[in-house]
Formats: C-alpha cells, structure tokens, sequence
C-alpha cells in the first residue's frame, strides 16, 4: 500500500517566517531619512553653488564693465588746466615703496580691509574719482597685506588717469608691475601705462609700451588693442 505523504502549504511555510526584529526595522527606517535628509542637503549645496557662480560673474560683468567706462572717459576727455582739473588727494605723493613681506593678517584685520576695500571700489563705480583715489590710498597705506592690495593699484591708477593726473597714474600702474608682477591685472596694466604715457604726450615711450604688450600677449584682445592705440598714434618725428 503506497502512502501519500502530506504536501506543505506554502501560505503556511510563509506565515511561519518569523518578522524581522523591532531593532532592525528601525536601523533601516533611520538609515533611509539619513539617506533622504543627504539627497536634501546635497540640493542645497548644488542650488548654493550655482548662486554663488552666478554672484561671481555678475562682479565680474560689473568690474569689466567699469573698466571699459574709465578706459572710455580718459580717451573721451579733454586736456583740462592744472586750475580746473580735478585732483585726487594726495596727487602729489608717489606710491610707496617696496616693504617686506608683513605677518599674515588676523581675520578682523582680513574683514576690515575688505570693508574698506569695498568702500573705495563703491566710490569709484559711483564715478568719485576724487574720494576712490584717496580711499584706495588709505586703503594701500593701512593693508599693505592685504592680497587685495594689486588690485587697489590698479584702481588707484584707474581713478588719477580719469582725472587726467597721468603721472601720478602711471606711478601706480608702474608700482602695480614691480611689486605685483604676477597679478591678475598686471596684463591691463602694462595697457593703461601706455594710456598714461599718451596723456602726457610721450608718445616714443607709449610706441615702445605697446609694442611690448604686442609682443607679450599675441592672439589676445589685449594685443589687438594695442594695435588699434598704436595705429592712433601721431607720427614718429612728433614723439617726444
């Protein structure tokens, strides 16, 4: 006689299955919100760091803007007379000269030279010309450290040229070159040196600048721009 022996039910082999323990159970929820709480965060670092580029280069739209407007304005004005020409303060001081390398700056100094630093470029974007100069000297004398130094040249140079000081300007431009030979604006430099020489008709030293820049930066806007000043150039026997 065959006996049949008893088929398991699968619904009741499952019911058997015992349930995962409490403590399990929760490690996976926790690790889950973990995991939702980190995509979160990650959104907002991404979201934070397309404002932050998009913050960057609308200052650099701005500073490339303002720089075009002072190169337009010392092309655009007219020779004014020592009485009715404006003079920054300090016109008659040359730029400092070279100092040791200072002690790192602590972080209130760090912040109150940016501070200052902001004021003086907010004076110059509101075409103060007279105050940026005074308050980028200021700012040169009192944060020699200050990484934001060469720029401030810059702008110091920036802001006597449009007020038509060309010596005083090409001082700062020529500082600028010598302590900061590296910095991100000494390129444009070498251009506005070239502009100042040309405000005070030295035309043989501007030919001889912007051949240099020619030379130094080929392909570039800055060479086809010196290119376009040196064609403007009076002819070589009116040079001094």
């Amino acid at each position: 006689m065959i006996v049949v022996g008893s088929v398991p039910n699968p619904a009741r082999a499952q019911d058997a299955t015992p349930p995962p323990p409490s403590n399990s159970l929760a490690l996976f929820n926790r690790i889950q919100s973990l995991q939702a709480q980190l995509q979160q965060l990650q959104g907002q670092i991404e979201v934070l760091q397309h404002q932050l580029n998009q913050a960057r280069q609308a200052d650099q739209k701005r500073a490339d803007a303002l720089e075009a407007r002072l190169a337009k304005l010392e092309h655009t004005a007219t020779p004014a007379s020592s009485a009715t020409a404006p003079t920054p303060a300090n016109a008659g001081t040359a730029p400092p000269t070279p100092i040791p390398a200072p002690a790192p700056m602590s972080a209130a100094d760090t912040a109150a030279a940016q501070s200052a630093y902001a004021a003086a470029f907010k004076a110059l974007r509101e075409d103060n010309y007279v105050e940026s100069a005074r308050a980028f000297r200021a700012f040169i004398d009192k944060y020699p450290q200050s990484p934001l130094v060469s720029n401030a040249y810059y702008w110091l140079g920036g802001s006597y040229a449009v007020t038509q000081n060309y010596k005083v300007a090409l001082a700062a431009f020529q500082t600028l070159l010598q302590k900061y030979p590296h910095s991100d604006k000494a390129p444009e430099a070498e251009l506005r040196i070239a502009d100042c020489q040309i405000g005070l008709k030295e035309y043989a030293a501007a030919r001889v600048t912007l051949q240099a820049v020619i030379k130094a930066y080929p392909g570039t806007s800055l060479e086809q721009r010196a290119r376009a000043k040196l064609r403007n150039l009076p002819a070589a026997h009116g040079a001094k």
